[in-house]
């Protein structure tokens, strides 16, 4: 009788882990496939680049940029609709990001992507007018990455 409720336990756990992973595949999702992924038609990414030397003020808006997004576009983080990347052009490998996106400075970029293309992208260049205000920085890259999108 003991052997048998064994059994049986294991072939459940079996079971369920077999449906897990097949929900997972099928969803795109590493949760167990628990959130429904819709097809996203673009892609956003606000992009934060800085070199190697970061003063104080870089270091700042970085940390502004990456709040703002994670407080104001969490559910577009976690559907994938918007990602927030760190980038150091002074790597070899990103230097042409300075180039792409006439960068002068540390700055916060905007881009849009669709079909793995990138088809257009802003630089939220006021980013530095408003470093000492922590509440103004917010809502500036608050609305200028929501009129952005809306402009699609």
């Amino acid at each position: 009788m003991w052997n048998k409720l064994c059994t049986l336990s294991l072939c459940i756990i079996i079971i369920g882990f077999c449906s897990v992973d097949k929900t997972t595949a099928e969803s795109g999702k590493s949760d167990g496939g628990s959130v429904s992924v819709k097809e996203i038609p673009s892609k956003f990414v606000a992009y934060y680049f800085h070199g190697n030397f970061r003063c104080d003020n870089c270091k700042k808006i970085e940390q502004y940029s990456r709040e703002s997004v994670e407080l104001y576009f969490s559910e577009q983080l976690k559907t994938g609709e918007l990602t927030f990347k760190v980038i150091n052009t002074d790597v070899p490998a990103n230097e042409h990001f300075v180039e792409d996106y006439q960068l002068y400075t540390r700055s916060l970029i905007i881009a849009e992507f669709k079909d793995g293309k990138q088809v257009r992208w802003k630089n939220l260049a006021k980013v530095w007018d408003y470093l000492n205000n922590k509440e103004k920085f917010y809502e500036y890259v608050k609305s200028e990455i929501q009129n952005y999108v809306e402009q699609m």
